[in-house]
């Protein structure tokens, strides 16, 4: 990457961490800090928690194709102000209503595509990779943070501050978007970043994707859930006051990226990616039914890190798969319906696992309800075909004729390793899916030289 290059990820990397770390950070104390607000119970606590993800998911492709038509900066800026506002009305709320309001025009500030559009606008084919490997690790590293700075700084600061500082977390993000990151004077359509209305319905049918979709809603579902009463427990059962929970998290997240490691390696590298899924579906299932039952705070602990061992193991794997498996040259469709389903999962687990301690205030159900989805959803999992070690390569083309993009179009289809191939002269880019293992990359480099391999 050159240095307008690296400035400018760096910058979309930083906006995404502060929003999501705006959405994440009351997450760990709402529970316990939203019980005093008006007309406050733990089924309106967990819609609290849970609502932007339902704005977000409604919103978020719909935004992204609005910024093909006025700019991607003019929508993030819009979509960053909407983030503000919304922290505005949760920083001033005195009932839970207004807090649930605030929280929905939060999530509708849904500028996740659009950032993933932009950083496709202001990089070259080269380095979009890497570009978006770096915006993951902020949005891993964003969820992370607020566990462990959430209860932190709540001590400091108090509830509403909370959502002051997401204000200003807001306003960074408008200044970097507006002074780090330049302006694309031409918004290229990539179908590898961005949702195509064409490609929906292929995306939707693909029985593939279906689990892959499935598995990061209940992902995402079970955390919110978990966290509707984890709280109160780490302080009810176990005598742990609030702003001791940064330690724990620290200790849990640090230790569970540990553990992760190396199940994302055999996964990947070692071709076991249906096996290591399979046992991290079982994981999530047993400790989240065993966290109810934990007698002393050292073995919740140990509970909660296994959890989180699969989560982000999960959280690792399931994007790389949905890259491969995604119908060739709709990656940015397939990316989209997966974070839908994964803002949805937020919703869901949070209005479900609120709706459920509710009514049965132990919470031995709602931990019996998460760990039973994911044990069904092993068997699923037991059943699905191994996914074949696919991997996705999209390259530039100089202005060609349909002749000649026919013409190329056969040469590459005689390349042994390309399974799958999309030429589009709109966009005058090539998409292929390949077997690195029996690749013949002489080939594929002769007829066209720009592909990076």
């Amino acid at each position: 990457m050159d240095l307008l290059e690296r400035r400018s990820v760096l910058a979309l990397a930083l906006v995404y961490l502060f929003r999501m770390l705006g959405l994440f950070l009351i997450m760990p104390v709402i529970s316990v800090a939203a019980d005093g607000l008006t007309g406050a119970d733990a089924a309106l606590i967990g819609t609290a928690i849970g609502i932007y993800g339902l704005t977000q998911a409604t919103l978020q492709i719909p935004m992204g194709m609005w910024s093909d038509k006025i700019g991607r900066k003019r929508v993030i800026v819009i979509g960053l102000l909407m983030f503000a506002v919304g922290s505005l009305i949760c920083a001033n709320a005195d009932d839970i209503n207004t807090l649930i309001v605030g929280r929905a025009v939060q999530g509708a500030g849904a500028i996740a595509s659009t950032l993933m559009a932009l950083l496709s606008d202001v990089t070259r084919e080269q380095n979009r990779g890497k570009a978006m490997a770096m915006v993951g690790v902020s949005i891993g590293a964003s969820f992370m943070l607020s566990l462990v700075l959430g209860p932190w700084i709540f001590g400091l600061v108090g509830f509403s501050g909370l959502f002051y500082l997401s204000f200003i977390l807001a306003f960074l993000g408008i200044a970097l978007v507006v002074f780090a990151v330049p302006n694309s004077v031409q918004h290229a359509f990539r179908r590898d970043t961005t949702p195509s209305l064409q490609a929906l319905g292929a995306v939707l049918k693909n029985a593939r994707l279906w689990f892959l979709n499935i598995s990061v809603l209940l992902l995402h579902a079970s955390l919110t859930a978990l966290f509707v009463t984890v709280p109160n427990m780490l302080i009810q059962s176990y005598g742990l006051s609030l702003d001791e929970h940064s330690w724990l998290y620290l200790l849990i997240m640090g230790f569970a990226f540990v553990g992760m490691l190396p199940l994302v390696i055999v996964a990947e590298s070692k071709g076991k990616m249906k096996g290591v899924l399979t046992i991290v579906l079982v994981l999530l299932g047993v400790s989240a039914i065993l966290l109810h039952w934990a007698p002393h705070l050292w073995v919740f602990g140990v509970l909660l890190w296994l959890y989180f061992v699969g989560f982000n193991s999960l959280e690792a794997l399931l994007p790389s798969l949905v890259s491969k498996l995604a119908p060739v040259g709709y990656r940015g469709t397939a990316m989209g319906v997966f974070s839908t389903h994964q803002f949805m999962g937020s919703f869901i687990g949070g209005v479900g696992g609120g709706w459920l301690l509710q009514y049965e205030p132990n919470g031995g159900v709602l931990f019996w309800v998460v760990g039973v989805a994911f044990l069904a959803w092993s068997l699923v999992c037991a059943a699905q075909p191994a996914p074949r070690q696919l991997t996705s390569l999209a390259f530039s083309l100089p202005d060609m004729t349909k002749e000649s993009l026919s013409k190329l179009s056969d040469q590459l289809a005689d390349v042994q390793g390309v399974e799958g191939m999309q030429i589009f002269q709109d966009e005058q880019t090539a998409y292929l899916k390949v077997d690195k293992k029996l690749l013949d990359k002489d080939a594929l480099l002769r007829i066209a030289p720009q592909v990076r391999l």
